[in-house]
């Protein structure tokens, strides 16, 4: 008589378990994650804004004046996409030279927009 050897494997409740912890951390890790991507966007936009910042002073130099975001582009100081954030929003150029996202500045007085 063979005697049916029993095979070593996960049984069907252990699996479940596993499952249940993978899935908890998973709900856990997805929020921060998304925050994180937030908090980038919001960093990123601020740095580029000061970059542009920096444009405009350096245009004000050589021109005298206060530019656009038009002047900037067409001078070269930016590249055609470089009127807006790296997260898509809009930012504009004051009268008095100040980069600030366009949603701010909507009380502001902002020279060509």
């Amino acid at each position: 008589m063979k005697h049916i050897q029993q095979e070593a494997g996960f049984t069907l409740i252990e699996m479940l378990i596993v499952l249940l912890i993978i899935s908890v951390l998973i709900l856990i890790t997805i929020p921060n994650v998304t925050k994180h991507f937030a908090t980038i966007d919001e960093k990123g936009c601020a740095a580029y804004i000061s970059m542009v910042q920096g444009q405009v002073e350096a245009y004000r130099v050589d021109f005298m004046e206060y530019p656009s975001l038009d002047d900037l582009v067409a001078k070269g100081y930016l590249k055609e996409q470089g009127t807006t954030c790296p997260n898509k929003e809009k930012i504009v150029i004051t009268t008095k030279g100040e980069v600030q996202l366009a949603k701010k500045s909507s009380t502001a007085e902002v020279d060509g927009q």
